[in-house]
């Protein structure tokens, strides 16, 4: 496994101007950095499968990519730490020559997949994860983790700092209403 920054630069020399050539290949590599910042993250030093598809255009090379790796998340329901698996898919055109300063060039006969990838995997993280979807969270009176469904009746109770309120809605169903 490649573990420096630079196992993100791919050299393309044989299809810089060769409109029509295409190249395959799977890099393995390890995460230079931590990708995201909230719930869920890709740790630095994570494990990245790589499926790249390189295509050489008149204007560039087309860089069609195919992301594998775990992301480790905190449920937001139960705060039970899990990973799940993240599959992220991207697709940029690398000019040869480029006027806009947002958008990627061939350097070096070579491509920079690193922002790129960095980009796709944090807009691909779960913003909300959930550990499984009949997770049922914690209960608010205990604070233990739920292991059925929340009671009908618990719905029903009023929360005691609301208790004064619920006086007044009582007065109000109690005093006759003039027509």
């Amino acid at each position: 496994m490649a573990t420096a920054q630079n196992a993100l630069v791919v050299g393309v020399k044989d299809l810089v101007h060769k409109a029509g050539e295409m190249r395959e290949l799977t890099l393995d590599v390890v995460a230079p950095e931590k990708y995201g910042e909230a719930m869920a993250i890709v740790p630095e030093g994570s494990e990245l499968t790589i499926d790249l598809r390189l295509e050489g255009l008149h204007e560039g090379i087309l860089v069609t990519a195919e992301v594998t790796t775990q992301a480790e998340a905190e449920c937001v329901r139960c705060l039970d730490p899990f990973t799940t698996e993240l599959q992220v898919d991207f697709q940029e055109l690398f000019a040869y020559s480029s006027t806009d300063s947002d958008s990627y060039t061939v350097v070096n006969d070579s491509v920079d997949l690193g922002s790129i990838m960095r980009d796709a995997i944090v807009l691909e993280l779960p913003f909300q994860p959930v550990c499984k979807a009949e997770c049922y969270g914690l209960d608010p009176a205990t604070g233990e983790k739920r292991t059925t469904a929340p009671d009908e009746s618990a719905a029903d109770e009023i929360d005691p700092r609301w208790q004064e309120l619920s006086k007044l809605l009582e007065s109000d169903s109690s005093t006759p209403q003039e027509p």
